[in-house]
C-alpha cells in the first residue's frame, strides 16, 4: 500500500497530483488525514481522505510513503507521531519515501537525507541536514524522492510511478495526460 499523508494546511496540488498518477498506474493508494478524515488545505479546500491516522498502522504492508508540502501542512505532518512511525518503518525497510516542497525538511530533521542529493522549496535547504541540495525540480537518491514544489507536482508523481512501476508505465501516463 502507498500511504499519502495529508494534514491541515497541505498544498492540494502537491497532494492530489501524485495520488492521481499513482491510481492511473493501478497502484493501491490510501490517503490518510492526520487526526481526521476531512482536512482543509492551505487554500481552504476541503479534502476527504480514505482514512485518518488512528485507522492505519505502520505494521501494515508499506510500499511507499508520500508527504506533500505546504504550510502549515508540513509542520502538522512533522508533529504527527503516526506519520513519523510510518516514515521510520518505511526507512528501516528500504521502502520509497517521497516528499515535495517544504516536506523534505521532515526527512532532513530525521537525518534521512544525510549524504543524499535532494531538493526542496527554496529557503528550506538548511533543513535538509547533510544532504547535497541541488535545486533541481525532482531528485531521486536511492529510496528517497524529493521535489521543489507545486509547479513540479506532475513530474514528482511520475518519478514516483517510475520508481514503483518502471519507466514504461510512467511514460505512458505522461503521454496520456498530455505532458509534452
Amino acid at each position: 500500500m502507498i500511504y499519502v499523508f495529508l494534514a491541515d494546511g497541505c498544498e492540494e496540488i502537491e497532494a492530489l497530483t501524485p495520488i492521481d498518477v499513482l491510481r492511473r498506474a493501478k497502484k493501491d493508494v490510501k490517503v490518510v488525514g492526520v487526526g481526521k478524515k476531512t482536512i482543509v488545505s492551505s487554500h481552504n479546500i476541503r479534502i476527504t481522505c480514505d482514512a485518518e491516522t488512528t485507522e492505519v498502522s505502520p505494521n501494515e504492508d508499506i510500499e511507499a510513503v508520500i508527504l506533500p508540502g505546504g504550510m502549515p501542512g508540513t509542520l502538522n505532518l512533522e508533529k504527527s507521531e503516526k506519520v513519523n512511525e510510518f516514515i521510520d518503518r518505511a526507512s528501516s525497510d528500504g521502502k520509497l519515501i517521497c516528499a515535495i516542497c517544504a516536506a523534505p525538511s521532515v526527512l532532513g530533521h530525521k537525518n534521512l537525507l544525510r549524504g543524499k542529493t535532494a531538493t526542496c522549496f527554496p529557503g528550506f535547504e538548511k533543513d535538509l541536514y547533510g544532504a547535497v541540495a541541488t535545486g533541481a525540480p525532482v531528485e531521486r537518491d536511492g529510496n528517497i524522492i524529493t521535489a521543489r514544489g507545486m509547479g513540479v507536482a506532475l513530474e514528482f508523481g511520475l518519478k514516483t510511478v517510475e520508481a514503483l512501476c518502471g519507466s514504461e508505465v510512467a511514460e505512458s501516463i505522461k503521454t496520456s495526460v498530455q505532458s509534452e
